[in-house]
This record gives C-alpha cells, structure tokens and sequence, in this order.
C-alpha cells in the first residue's frame, strides 16, 4: 500500500478498479500518517445510484481511531462522469471544517468516474486551507 499522498492519480489509480464498476455511490476513507503513508482505508458509507450519505462524525471516529494526521475522501459516480454535485462539494467542505478542528488534513476528496478522475486539490475546490 505504498500511495503517494501529493500525487492525486496516484491515489485515483489506486482505487479506480475498485470503485469505477460500483452500481451505488461508495465512499472510501484513506487514512494516512505524518509521513503520508497509507494506515487504513475504509468503506464508510454506500449510498444510491446518484447520492451517499456520510457523517463527519464517522468518518473522524475511524480517522482518530488509527491516529491518522491526514485523510482521502474517494467516492464514485456511477453515472462515470466524476463532476463534483453541490452535495459532494458541502460534504467536503463540512469535513475540511471537521479536521481543521481536529488536527486531521482533509488532503483530498477524489472522485471516480468511467477510466477518470476529478480531484478536488488539483482543481481548487478545497478552499484557502490546505493539508499541512
């Protein structure tokens, strides 16, 4: 499990087998260590065809639970066009606001498309804070 965590394909690579062929949104939690080493990584909610409903709360429950310092949302969108929704984009800034709080980096949120990828740090979605 060696991903680089400031390499964004990389860490869409990685996964895009997993989730690309997923008939419901499935939102996998990366968990990494402060030498950006992946600890863990979780399914932490499948949703439906077109939506996932997750929980900051869970999500730094398994975060806090394996000391990680930095964390990866990636989820897929059946439909294979990865364009973020207004609801993935609140969902992430609601966990971005989480970690600050809580000493955890939200480094990234990715999502999988059909063979594609978008990521919210290469593409500026992840506001004026960035993962330390």
């Amino acid at each position: 499990k060696d991903i680089c965590l400031s390499d964004p394909a990389s860490i869409a690579y990685y996964y895009m087998e997993t989730l690309r062929h997923e008939s419901r949104e499935t939102l996998i939690l990366s968990m990494f260590n402060a030498k950006c080493s992946l600890l863990a990584d979780e399914v932490v909610s499948i949703g439906t065809v077109n939506y996932s409903l997750v929980s900051p709360r869970e999500i730094f429950i398994k975060a806090l639970e394996c000391h990680a310092v930095h964390i990866v949302l990636l989820h897929n969108h059946p439909s294979g066009d990865p364009t973020p929704s207004e609801a993935d984009i609140q969902v992430t800034r609601r966990v971005m606001e989480s970690g600050n709080i809580l000493g955890i980096a939200l480094a990234d949120h990715i999502i999988i498309g059909d063979n594609q990828y978008i990521s919210f740090r290469e593409n500026g979605l992840l506001g004026q804070r960035k993962g330390t």
